[in-house]
């Protein structure tokens, strides 16, 4: 079972997500939250796989709470996926970088939303390139100013096809997908993700996504 937390300032939001979460047989909910307080207290109480996170509520917020959630040592196994209503919310931006392993917008259909917690739950990022290139794009140069140049410099520590893997994670490339491009098989690329993952302390790859930009590997408009 995939225990799940729900995070969300509207009760009426959260019955609808209830309702659907506890259809599945695969996933049990063991909590909810209001505020990004009352978050971060559930979570550290129930230690879920995954936390649906609302991004913007009252108080203390989503970001703060899954920045709180990530940097714990005793809640490393816990997943955060990002509410939003809009695609291009900054702060979604903010959210990947402190830790959160993807997001999705509120009116996502039901079966992407259980499918991307499965996804998130067994270690892969739930970010749909298509939607994370747009952010990328929106947030562009003013995120720039705020990168830490210690993390960019974990890029130093990947070889030279660890570093061309990294750019094609960032640009949402799946395993498959990067063994096809660069003509190796699946085992292999998935080989090179994990082994650049634990390099550069990435939680997953959601992480590798935010870095590839932060360190030039990828840059807005890459893809347009």
């Amino acid at each position: 079972m995939i225990k799940v937390v729900l995070a969300d300032d509207q009760a009426l939001l959260r019955a609808g997500f209830r309702a659907l979460l506890e259809a599945d047989p695969e996933i049990e909910m063991v909590g909810e939250a209001s505020d990004g307080t009352q978050a971060v207290e559930v979570v550290t109480r129930t230690h879920p796989d995954v936390v649906l996170m609302d991004i913007r509520m009252p108080g203390t917020d989503g970001l703060s709470a899954t920045a709180s959630i990530c940097a714990s040592p005793d809640l490393a196994h816990v997943r955060v996926i990002i509410l939003t209503t809009f695609e291009l919310d900054e702060y979604v931006f903010e959210a990947l970088r402190v830790g959160a392993s993807g997001f999705l917008v509120k009116d996502t259909e039901p079966a992407e939303l259980l499918a991307s917690i499965k996804s998130v739950a067994r270690g892969d990022a739930a970010l749909s390139p298509s939607v994370t290139r747009r952010l990328i794009d929106h947030v562009g140069e003013r995120v720039r100013g705020t990168i830490d140049p210690e993390r960019v410099r974990a890029l130093e520590r990947l070889t030279d096809r660890e570093r061309e893997i990294v750019a094609l994670v960032g640009e949402g490339l799946s395993n498959d997908e990067i063994a096809a491009r660069l003509v190796l098989s699946p085992a292999t690329a998935k080989t090179h993700v994990s082994r650049a993952m634990v390099k550069v302390n990435a939680r997953d790859r959601a992480q590798l996504v935010v870095l590839a930009y932060e360190g030039g590997l990828i840059r807005p408009g890459w893809m347009s």
